[in-house]
C-alpha cells in the first residue's frame, strides 16, 4: 500500500471488519462553523452543570491542537439499538445502556483499528475518542459524509437512523477526504414537539440542561420542582426525541454481543426498581453506563417520577 487511496480504503474495510456501521474521514483543522455554535450555546448556560463543555474551547475546535501533527479525523459509527425492549410499564432507561459500558466496547475496537493501520501502513501516530475528550465527534461525523445533525441535534442518517455512539480516531497520515451529506430533516418536528420539558428549544438548538437525560444522569443536585411530572417514567436517560423520529423506523438490531440486554433489566417491573438493593444494582449494571448514577441517584430518579 503506498497510495492514500489505498490506505483510505484499507481502514475502511478494516473498520467494517472490527463491526463499526460506517467510517467517514474528514481533514483535521479547524471547525469554522462550529465555533459561533458552541460559543453561543455556552453564553446561554445551555450545558448547566455540565462545566467540562466549557473547558478546552480551543482544542475542541481544533483536534490538531489536541493531537499533535494530526492530519485526519476517522469518524465511526458503532450501532447500539436493542432487538429486545424493555417493558412498557416500567421505569426507563435509555438503550445505549441496555448492555456493557460503550466507552470500554469502542475503546477496545479503536485500540485494534490503531494497531492494524499501525502494522499494515507504517509509523502512524495518533489517538481513540469515544465522548471522552473535547472532540465535537458529531460535527466530524456529519463533516465525513456519515449523516447530518438532525432538529434534535443527534447524527441522523437515512438508512438506520440515529441509534448508534460516534467515535473518532485522529491520526498524522493524510488520506481522502469524504464530504457531508444534505439535510433530510425538511419541516418534520416531531422531535421538538415530543419533548416533555422542551429542552428542543427551536430546531438544532438544544438546551442541555433542560434535557431528562441532563437531570437524570448530570445532575447531582435535587432535580428541580419544575419538571416534575415531566420525565414519562425516564430514570437514566431519555430516547424520546430519538423514538419519535421518523428515520428510525429503519434502525436495525445491532450484533454487538457486548450491547445485548441484560435478561434481568428486559424483566424489571416497577415493583422491582422500587426494591432494588445495592446487590442488585452492582449484578445488574455491573459494567453498564447506568453505574454513573450509582444506586443512590437511580433511587432519587425513581422516586421523582413516582412522587
Amino acid at each position: 500500500m503506498k497510495s492514500t487511496k489505498e490506505y483510505t480504503a484499507f481502514i475502511k474495510a478494516e473498520a467494517k471488519r472490527l463491526g463499526f456501521l460506517s467510517c467517514g474521514i474528514s481533514k483535521a483543522g479547524f471547525l469554522e462553523d462550529e465555533a459561533p455554535r458552541l460559543e453561543s450555546w455556552l453564553m446561554n448556560n445551555s450545558h448547566g452543570q455540565m462545566s467540562y463543555m466549557a473547558n478546552n474551547f480551543d482544542k475542541r475546535l481544533d483536534p490538531t491542537l489536541l493531537v499533535e501533527g494530526s492530519k485526519s479525523v476517522v469518524s465511526l459509527l458503532l450501532n447500539y439499538y436493542p432487538e429486545n425492549h424493555q417493558r412498557d410499564d416500567t421505569f426507563k432507561i435509555s438503550k445505549y445502556a441496555y448492555g456493557e459500558d460503550y466507552h470500554f466496547v469502542i475503546k477496545d475496537k479503536l485500540k485494534e483499528l490503531l494497531f492494524s493501520i499501525q502494522s499494515n501502513i507504517g509509523e502512524v501516530s495518533g489517538r481513540a475518542f469515544t465522548d471522552s475528550a473535547p472532540v465535537l465527534d458529531k460535527a466530524w461525523a456529519a463533516k465525513s459524509g456519515l449523516g447530518w445533525i438532525g432538529k434534535n441535534s443527534n447524527l441522523l442518517t437515512q438508512k438506520v437512523g440515529s441509534f448508534y455512539f460516534i467515535a473518532e480516531l485522529i491520526i498524522d497520515l493524510e488520506l481522502e477526504y469524504d464530504s457531508a451529506v444534505t439535510d433530510h430533516c425538511g419541516s418534520c418536528t416531531a422531535c421538538i414537539d415530543a419533548c416533555p420539558t422542551q429542552a428542543i428549544e427551536s430546531p438544532y438548538i438544544v438546551n442541555g440542561s433542560k434535557c431528562i437525560s441532563y437531570f437524570t444522569i448530570e445532575l447531582k443536585e435535587a432535580i428541580p420542582q419544575d419538571v416534575k411530572g415531566k420525565f414519562e417514567d425516564w430514570i437514566f436517560g431519555c430516547d424520546i426525541c430519538q423514538d419519535v423520529c421518523p428515520w428510525n423506523r429503519f434502525s436495525k438490531p445491532h450484533n454487538e454481543p457486548l450491547f445485548n440486554t441484560k435478561p434481568e433489566l428486559l424483566n424489571f417491573t416497577k415493583k422491582d426498581w422500587n426494591e432494588i438493593t445495592q446487590e442488585t444494582f452492582r449484578q445488574v449494571f455491573k459494567n453498564s453506563a447506568v453505574k454513573r448514577t450509582k444506586l443512590e441517584g437511580l433511587l432519587r430518579n425513581i422516586s421523582f417520577v413516582q412522587e
